[in-house]
């Protein structure tokens, strides 16, 4: 996959992608578990960053999160999380080598129905791989805050989900559904995030991608397919 020009201007929500090198694991146990969640929140406070969902998978890291004026820039935050981790892992670990494949990747998301969309997307992360059938099972994750309100610091409940009923516990409910819901109707949102820079309405993308002179998607490497030609 080639190399895109980085764009990551304050004050928008991106969805964040980083892995383990060769798609190695970056979690042995729990405790790996909880120092990245421990650190995330160290950097979070740093640098006043909201974080809308994630979830902590074996080889790889999702994170839902918005910059601010006064906070820091998207790369300062990943530089502080990632080099962090990656010194405390090689150290208990006795790793040696490259920790995190290349650099995390970054898709800006619209703030609207394609948010909620994202989140879905990134919780149901342990229902793609197999590992639970239900979201609910699988604890490294922010679904259990929007979906039965479990006491999570780390997370920042946004407006969209707030939205879905001025009740908390309808709320849930709907959040519920609605993921459930994503889960039938578009198989867990599998392949939905695959090579994109931006999310949203057409609009949306429109604005981004003209301010900012990019593709809303990365084009895939190789020749053209010839006419008849099968994938």
């Amino acid at each position: 996959m080639p190399r895109t020009a980085r764009i990551a201007p304050n004050e928008y929500v991106y969805h964040i992608l980083t892995r383990g090198n060769n798609r190695q694991d970056v979690f042995k146990d729990k405790k790996d578990f909880e120092k990245y969640v421990e650190i995330l929140q160290r950097y979070k406070e740093k640098y006043q960053f909201k974080l809308y969902h994630y979830v902590l998978m074996t080889n790889h890291v999702h994170l839902v999160l918005e910059t601010t004026e006064k906070g820091g820039k998207l790369s300062e935050i990943m530089k502080g999380i990632n080099l962090s981790y990656a010194q405390y892992y090689k150290k208990r670990c006795k790793h040696i080598g490259h920790f995190w494949q290349d650099r995390y990747k970054s898709i800006i998301i619209s703030k609207d129905d394609y948010l909620l969309a994202c989140g879905s997307y990134v919780e149901l992360n342990p229902v793609r791989a197999k590992i639970v059938e239900d979201p609910k099972g699988y604890e490294w994750s922010s679904y259990n805050t929007y979906a039965y309100g479990k006491k999570d610091s780390l997370v920042d409940e946004h407006s969209m989900y707030n939205e879905l009923s001025e009740d908390a516990s309808e709320r849930r409910k709907k959040y519920r559904e609605f993921v459930k819901g994503m889960l039938k109707e578009k198989d867990a949102m599998k392949g939905e995030m695959k090579r994109r820079v931006v999310y949203g309405s057409d609009d949306f993308i429109d604005k981004v991608t003209t301010q900012y002179k990019v593709g809303a998607v990365i084009k895939p490497v190789g020749r053209p397919r010839k006419d008849g030609e099968i994938n």
